[in-house]
């Protein structure tokens, strides 16, 4: 069987979606199956089709059709315009990983609200039809699917497929070798909502010895640098890492934390990593991020909230390690490759 991975943007390229994507062509190429991806940038070992393209707000625009034969066609969204070129190739299964919502403030720059409404609204306009022509919509959780305003209309052929890790590749570490500081990993964009965290270990640090480490880059770095300097909060920005430092500092942390309140923020895979290294996590109490994060830590919907849950955990090690080994446990019976590749297999079964 040949599966056509349709999809924006592909490692190298960073993001949630593209490892995934890719997670689901090395999966399914060993599994037998004939895989291709087609993409606006990227490489892989399989079948890869670049189609030039103009990035226009983490949407590229595909420059011309392509016309490319298989026997499922899967596309990914959102960045809709990859799929929407595909709309009428069948039989096609569509993987709805989030809503588009506009920040106000993104890549340092503000947006007026219509702006970013005209956006939204564009975008269900392009969402729309590629849906209707779709025998399948898989969405990432049950709660998300059942609060977007756009997959509403489609419950009737939602099936559910989380994200996956490779659970293998994280150590666990329980009690040995952790150390004193809280963790956040992401990009540093002002709605992923990490001036909370900051606020939230300020703090913190007057009733704890608790470091903070924040992995990763963007456009408000610097804005952020200033305020934990100006809140006098102990922490250490260290930029992006390479793949296995990452995953050091993930295993050696007391606990992560996901603050993003937005939806497009909709499951967290930063998540399933830290549960795989048995590290408990926080979470903003969002549709879908919440059903992760309750496998391996807890969820909070304040910043007063979360200073009092990070204190709560640091103080319990004996917490910690039950949170961690049931995350850990929830990662290799539910968001393993192993399972997320049958249940996508099961999928593709039953349009083939």
């Amino acid at each position: 069987m040949k599966i056509l991975q349709i999809s924006p943007y592909f490692p190298p390229h960073l993001g949630g979606v593209e490892y995934h994507v890719k997670g689901l062509a090395d999966g399914l190429t060993k599994r037998g199956y004939q895989v291709s991806v087609a993409s606006s940038c990227g490489r892989c070992k399989t079948e890869f089709i670049r189609v030039p393209s103009i990035d226009l707000f983490y949407a590229p625009l595909p420059l011309k059709r392509i016309r490319l034969e298989a026997d499922i066609y899967h596309s990914h969204i959102p960045s809709p315009l990859f799929a929407f070129m595909l709309r009428k190739a069948s039989p096609q299964v569509v993987t709805y990983h989030n809503d588009v919502v506009v920040p106000v403030r993104l890549n340092g720059f503000t947006f007026p609200r219509w702006f970013g409404t005209s956006l939204e609204w564009l975008n269900r306009r392009l969402v729309q039809p590629v849906l209707d022509e779709a025998e399948i919509v898989v969405a990432t959780t049950k709660s998300y699917a059942e609060t977007s305003p756009v997959l509403r209309n489609y419950l009737h052929k939602i099936r559910i497929v989380p994200n996956a890790v490779d659970v293998s590749v994280y150590p666990q570490r329980r009690g040995e070798g952790k150390e004193n500081y809280v963790l956040y990993v992401g990009r540093l964009l002002n709605y992923k909502g990490v001036d909370s965290l900051l606020s939230a270990m300020s703090e913190v640090q007057k009733r704890a010895d608790l470091r903070l480490v924040l992995v990763g880059d963007g456009y408000d770095r610097r804005s952020l640098e200033e305020q934990a300097a100006r809140m006098r909060v102990k922490a250490y920005f260290t930029g992006r890492l390479e793949r296995k430092r990452l995953i050091d500092i993930l295993s050696r942390a007391e606990m992560l934390v996901l603050p993003t309140s937005n939806r497009l923020e909709a499951f967290g895979i930063v998540l399933l990593e830290a549960m795989a290294c048995e590290t408990p996590v926080l979470a903003f109490d969002t549709p879908g991020v919440n059903e992760v994060a309750m496998e391996g830590g807890r969820v909070f919907s304040s910043t007063a909230e979360l200073a009092d849950s990070i204190l709560e955990l640091h103080e319990n090690e004996s917490l910690r390690m039950f949170l961690g080994r049931r995350g850990r446990r929830a990662v290799e019976e539910k968001y393993s490759w192993s399972r997320v590749l049958d249940e996508i297999e099961s999928v593709y079964n039953e349009i083939a």
